[in-house]
């Protein structure tokens, strides 16, 4: 018989358009574990949506909120956590991902990205000229982050969110 280990956390890291929440909110129920993601719990904690907290506090504030936030969530005993796509940049919310049992990479193709992202007017950093250099731009910078935080690498490309979520599920059950 097999060692049984604990599930307990999870995090899914990731590009904008990687499909975290979907993916997640399918994975939570899965895992039956609770889901929050982590940019609808700061716009729920500080009462303004993401693009506001941009203007206001500028990227700097946002990232602040975004570490108090995950370090909340990874106080719970049970969790599937979807992170924004930029919570990898500061080292503290590395090691804090290391609390997580398993951290969940999911990628998909720059082409797949731009397609998900280019009319959503609620993700500041894409509010540029070109939104697929940015996100370019963004990848050639985080994905060694995600790499280095991640127990598993998932391609969100070319399958359905819901089976997506199954094979996590039943790759993460059965180590």
């Amino acid at each position: 018989m097999g060692k049984i280990i604990s599930l307990n956390k999870v995090a899914l890291v990731g590009p904008m358009g990687a499909g975290k929440s979907t993916i997640g909110r399918l994975l939570a129920n899965c895992l039956s574990l609770p889901f929050h993601d982590s940019d609808h719990v700061i716009e729920e904690k500080s009462g303004a949506d993401i693009p506001w907290i941009f203007d206001v506090e500028g990227e700097e504030g946002f990232r602040d909120r975004e570490t108090a936030v995950l370090e909340s969530l990874l106080e719970e005993q049970k969790v599937v956590i979807a992170t924004g796509g930029g919570i990898v940049l500061r080292e503290k919310n590395r090691q804090l991902l290391q609390q997580a049992d398993a951290v969940v990479y999911l990628k998909a193709d720059t082409e797949r990205l731009v397609q998900r992202t280019i009319k959503d007017k609620k993700r500041p950093l894409l509010q540029v000229d070109d939104p697929r250099q940015k996100i370019l731009e963004l990848l050639a910078q985080r994905d060694p982050l995600y790499c280095e935080v991640a127990t598993h690498t998932v391609n969100t490309d070319s399958r359905s969110p819901k089976v997506i979520a199954q094979q996590i599920a039943a790759t993460l059950t059965s180590l």
